[in-house]
């Protein structure tokens, strides 16, 4: 099965390698979505331009595909179950949660000069980053990159009803599935409420697996790959 895997803010591509090959040994294909505005140069990117780059994803894989977000691009993840709901077999969500409809993709700090940069480890401290040693840390901001305003401050708009039937797995990392729970049951996360089929998954991790735990991440998405292929 093909594996769609779209980083979320700050990241390029590139973020996936060791993921990617772990999917690979277990007979799946990791495709690693290049968003504009994210390693490209593209300052004028916007939300809609990162939308079709993971929709020629799912229009270009073999067979309906297993669409993974991470963080922020989670809601990218679930723009494609609403904009392609008969071709994405299954979704999974890492550390992210969806926006609701007409709400701000990921506005979270101030950009400058209409870029929003990475504000620092100190913004992640605690669970989110304790995995991850200086070195590490050092390598990951040496390499992330600013995200345009017209992606960060985009509107999140969603269409067809048909998303909430697509399989969602959240993959919860730096919070437990209970507390996830909670947060669906409490009316926080409205399009997680409106899913037929809500599983969740943890994982043993700070907020960027594909970099801290990339055998343990890959392993979690061969799984959810057999299982979805089995099931199209």
């Amino acid at each position: 099965m093909d594996v769609i895997l779209i980083g979320g803010l700050w990241l390029t591509a590139d973020v996936w390698g060791e993921v990617t090959q772990g999917l690979r040994a277990r007979g799946h294909r990791g495709v690693a979505v290049a968003l504009p505005g994210q390693g490209d140069g593209d300052v004028a990117a916007t939300l809609e331009d990162q939308v079709a780059a993971v929709l020629a994803a799912v229009d270009g894989a073999d067979g309906r595909p297993l669409v993974i977000g991470h963080s922020a691009a989670c809601t990218l993840a679930w723009l494609a179950a609403d904009r392609r709901p008969e071709q994405v077999a299954a979704v999974g969500l890492i550390g992210g949660f969806p926006s609701s409809d007409g709400g701000t993709y990921a506005d979270f700090f101030e950009p400058v000069d209409n870029l929003m940069a990475f504000p620092g480890w100190p913004a992640f401290e605690g669970p989110d980053s304790a995995d991850l040693d200086e070195s590490t840390r050092a390598r990951m901001e040496t390499d992330m990159v600013a995200v345009p305003v017209g992606v960060s401050r985009g509107t999140v708009r969603y269409a067809d009803p048909g998303r909430s039937a697509v399989p969602v797995t959240l993959i919860c990392p730096e919070f437990g599935p209970d507390d996830a729970r909670d947060w669906v049951a409490s009316g926080d996360l409205p399009e997680l409420a409106a899913a037929t089929t809500l599983d969740y998954v943890d994982l043993d991790s700070g907020h960027w697996p594909m970099v801290s735990a990339p055998s343990a991440m890959a392993s979690l998405l061969a799984d959810l790959a057999d299982r979805h292929t089995a099931a199209v």
